[in-house]
């Protein structure tokens, strides 16, 4: 009989710690996991399932206006934020009821409350302590906003969804992929939608081709950019709106201002310093390539590692760090080619490297570019355009990179990610035959090089 009351105790139900307790459970481990928010995590609640659900909201938009080139006459279309804020709520509420009910079929121990380190093998969870052999911090991430006079009347990612009523004028700071969706959401929702961010372009580690591409159609589609801009201060006015002055002297007034300036660690009140677990500067748990702690009994997997901030990087993740613990399974987690897609409008997908890490990285490399009209918006009178762009390796032909930048990218992409992590070659994407027509079928036609580099 164990000396512990579990085998394995994780804290967090979101992506990562659910795949990994079910996972566990499964084989026969002894396993319980803790949730005191919602079941399903930040992915499920407030991030990327709504989020999808609220850009096809805003979609719509532009779909009323294309299909008068189709023959198609729309009487002037109206948009009801109640209406999509509570069926994306009964969405939410039918996926958490499936993670719970995926957890307890599993046969792992589900609980209802804030657990925290009480020990190297001990948690410390609805004032009980329980033992555990092992421990799994699964706690994601949390959006970073900095503190400013005014701070405390901005949003987060995590309250957006559920606004009681939808803003007229809206403000969303940041550069990163968060950001950019939400310009995009809410504006194809109908309202006045300025982004502001600090340097002098959004979406900072993107393709810089990729980068102004999408700054352009943003632009075409009627969201204010403001670049080398920052927030100095924030004044509630006695109507509810919030007068907003910015660095470059400027003031403005906004309904809402969303803040989406980056996700830390999750990582406050577990008691990971009272247990001896290390974290970094920003609080990230630092682990090591089995995603074991500086505690050997203690370990810690998805955003509160500080590492690759995605869904399926998590469940990767969790089923890497089970088939090692309780299947013997020695292989390293791979984290080469990763595909990756923003959801702002219209989408972007990329895998591999941007031009610049592959410039730095290979002596010769060909660079593969097509932007052009999609046939949709040739009857639609939309100005959208899109962008395929492909990287390459000179002298052995591997496709290093590849960036899209138009309807259903991710869609495109994740199929691309296969063929690239079987290590396909320009010669192997020039010999497939195309789908016409489609926008994907660039990526086997393209067969000059727009620029070159050599350093050799």
């Amino acid at each position: 009989m164990s000396e512990f009351d579990y085998d394995l105790f994780v804290i967090g139900a979101g992506s990562g710690g659910v795949r990994a307790a079910r996972m566990a459970a499964a084989m026969g481990v002894k396993v319980a996991i803790a949730e005191d928010r919602y079941l399903g995590g930040t992915c499920v609640n407030v991030g990327c399932v709504p989020k999808k659900l609220y850009v096809y909201g805003a979609h719509f938009s532009e779909d009323f206006h294309d299909a008068a080139g189709y023959g198609w006459q729309v009487n002037p279309p109206e948009f009801d934020w109640s209406t999509l804020r509570d069926n994306k709520r009964r969405e939410i509420s039918r996926l958490n009821e499936i993670y719970k009910n995926l957890l307890i079929n599993s046969g792992a121990h589900l609980i209802h409350g804030r657990a925290s380190l009480s020990g190297e093998q001990a948690v410390r969870v609805n004032d009980r302590e329980l033992t555990a052999e092992r421990v799994l911090v699964a706690t994601g991430s949390w959006p970073f906003v900095p503190e400013f006079p005014g701070s405390e009347h901005v949003l987060t990612s995590n309250e957006i969804f559920d606004l009681p009523v939808f803003p007229r004028r809206m403000l969303v700071v940041g550069g990163g992929y968060i950001a950019v969706e939400f310009a995009g959401i809410f504006k194809g929702l109908g309202a006045e939608t300025r982004l502001a961010y600090r340097r002098d372009l959004f979406l900072r580690g993107f393709d810089d081709d990729v980068r102004q591409f999408v700054a352009d159609e943003l632009t075409k589609k009627g969201v204010e950019l403001s670049f080398n801009t920052d927030i100095e201060r924030i004044e509630k006015l006695g109507s509810g709106a919030l007068k907003v002055y910015l660095n470059t002297g400027e003031q403005t007034v906004a309904d809402v201002v969303l803040y989406a300036t980056g996700r830390k660690a999750n990582s406050q009140g577990l008691g990971l310093s009272q247990a001896g677990v290390a974290t970094d500067n920003e609080g990230a748990i630092i682990v090591n390539d089995r995603f074991q702690a500086s505690v050997p009994s203690v370990y810690a997997l998805g955003d509160v590692i500080g590492l690759i901030q995605l869904t399926p990087v998590a469940l990767a993740e969790g089923m890497s760090l089970v088939r090692h613990l309780y299947k013997d399974d020695n292989s390293l987690l791979d984290y080469s080619m990763i595909p990756t897609a923003v959801f702002c409008q219209p989408n972007i997908g990329t895998v591999g490297l941007t031009e610049k890490e592959a410039r730095e990285q290979n002596a010769e490399i060909d660079i593969y570019r097509s932007t052009f009209r999609p046939l949709k918006h040739t009857l639609s009178g939309s100005s959208e355009r899109c962008l395929i762009k492909m990287i390459v390796d000179r002298q052995s032909e591997r496709v290093l990179g590849v960036h899209m930048v138009g309807s259903d990218a991710g869609e495109i992409i994740q199929g691309i990610a296969v063929a690239m992590k079987a290590g396909a070659t320009k010669s192997v994407f020039d010999q497939t035959i195309g789908i016409h027509p489609t926008a994907a079928e660039e990526f086997v036609t393209m067969r000059e090089p727009v620029s070159q580099k050599n350093t050799a």
